[in-house]
C-alpha cells in the first residue's frame, strides 16, 4: 500500500513545485484603526490570482458554486442562510462565517480543524457537499482556463497549477480583507468621544462588566479582535431530547470537554452577518443577547463561563445590541 500513499500525497500537495514562492515584492495591507498589523503580505500578482480563484466556479466539480457563493460580497462576505447549498443539491450543516478579518484567526472553521488560511482554502474545494472536487480535478479545471494559467505565471513564475498554489493564492487574497475603524474603534482607540451613542457607551460598559462578554470577546490595549481563539460549549444546537446535534471541536480533538464546543467568533461587523451561531439558529442580535442572558442551554459540557445573567433589564439588553452595532467597520 505504500505506493498508494505516495501517489495520494503527490496529488494533494501537487508535486515538487508546490512550495515555490510568489514572485514580486509583497504589498502590505494597511491595518485600519483598531486592528493589529496584517501578517504575511503577498505580491500584487498573487492577490490578483487569489481574487480570481475566490470568485471562480471552476473550483467546484459542476461549475455551480465558488468561494463567493457562500462568502458573498453583498452579504458582507458571509451568507444570510443558516447553512449554504453546495454542489448537486447538497446542503452544509454549519453557517458560513464572514471572511472579513479571517487573517487574524489562529484557527479556521468553527471546529478549528485548519490552522491557516491556506489549509482552510482547500477544505471546501475537496468537500463532497460544498464544492465536490478531487485535488486532481480542481487542478485540471483551473489548468484548462488560459486566463488562470497567465495569472498563475504572473504569481509564481510559471503556469504550473497545483492545489498548494491554488490555496496559497486564495489565502493571499483573503489576507487583504480587513475591516476596522468602526465607531467603537474611533471611540476607544481614536479618542473620539462623540463616536459612540449614549446607548452604545452603556453597552460597552456592560460588555466589559457584568455581562462578562469581554472574557471571551477580548478587547486589548491597542487593538481588539473580539475573540479569544478558544472553543466553548454554549449549548447551541440541542435536539428535542436535549442531545447535541453537532459535536464540534470534539471531532477534531477527541477530548470529552470539547463536545459541542465551537470557536469563539469575532464580533467585528457582527450586525451585518445574521444569522448567528455555528448553526445559524439565532436570527437577530437581540436573540443572541437574550440567549446569553438566559445562560445558554444546559448540557454536561456547558462552559462554566456561561451562566444566567440576573437582573438584566430590557434597556440593558438594548444597550448591548447598540454596542454590537457599533462594531461595524469601514469597507475598504
Amino acid at each position: 500500500m505504500r505506493w498508494l500513499v505516495v501517489i495520494t500525497l503527490a496529488v494533494l500537495v501537487g508535486c515538487s513545485k508546490t512550495k515555490a514562492d510568489f514572485v514580486g515584492s509583497p504589498v502590505p495591507t494597511a491595518a485600519p484603526l483598531g486592528l493589529p498589523p496584517v501578517p504575511n503580505p503577498a505580491p500584487a500578482a498573487a492577490i490578483a490570482l487569489g481574487k480570481k480563484l475566490f470568485f471562480s466556479p471552476a473550483l467546484s466539480v459542476d461549475g455551480s458554486v465558488s468561494c463567493a457563493s457562500c462568502h458573498q460580497p453583498e452579504k458582507y462576505l458571509a451568507d444570510s442562510r443558516p447553512a449554504s447549498p453546495g454542489v448537486k443539491g447538497g446542503l452544509g450543516n454549519r453557517n458560513a462565517p464572514s471572511v472579513w478579518n479571517a487573517v487574524y484567526q489562529q484557527s479556521q472553521f468553527w471546529d478549528g480543524r485548519a490552522k491557516s488560511l491556506e489549509a482552510q482554502a482547500s477544505g471546501p474545494i475537496l468537500n463532497a457537499i460544498e464544492m465536490g472536487h478531487s485535488a486532481s480535478g480542481a487542478v485540471a479545471s483551473v489548468q484548462a482556463l488560459p486566463e488562470m494559467r497567465q495569472l498563475m505565471a504572473a504569481a509564481y513564475g510559471d503556469e504550473t497549477v497545483t492545489m498548494d498554489r491554488i490555496a496559497r493564492a486564495i489565502a493571499a487574497y483573503e489576507q487583504t480583507l480587513v475591516r476596522g475603524n468602526s465607531p467603537f474603534d474611533r471611540f476607544v482607540f481614536g479618542g473620539d468621544k462623540t463616536a459612540l451613542s449614549a446607548e452604545a457607551q452603556r453597552g460597552l460598559e456592560l460588555f466589559r462588566g457584568k455581562a462578562n462578554c469581554a472574557t471571551c470577546h477580548l478587547i486589548g490595549k491597542d487593538n481588539a479582535l473580539f475573540a479569544d481563539h478558544q472553543f466553548h460549549n454554549l449549548g447551541v444546537g440541542m435536539d428535542p431530547a436535549g442531545e447535541l446535534t453537532d459535536l464540534g471541536r470534539f471531532k477534531v480533538s477527541g477530548v470529552e470537554k470539547d463536545k459541542g464546543a465551537f470557536r469563539t467568533a469575532s464580533l467585528r461587523n457582527v450586525a451585518e452577518t445574521a444569522p448567528y451561531m455555528h448553526d445559524g439558529s439565532l436570527k437577530t442580535l437581540k436573540e443572541v443577547v437574550d440567549f446569553y442572558v438566559g445562560g445558554g442551554n444546559a448540557n454536561p459540557q456547558l462552559d462554566p463561563l456561561i451562566r444566567p445573567l440576573t437582573l438584566f433589564t430590557r434597556q440593558e439588553r438594548a444597550d448591548l445590541v447598540a454596542f454590537l452595532e457599533s462594531l461595524t467597520g469601514d469597507v475598504p
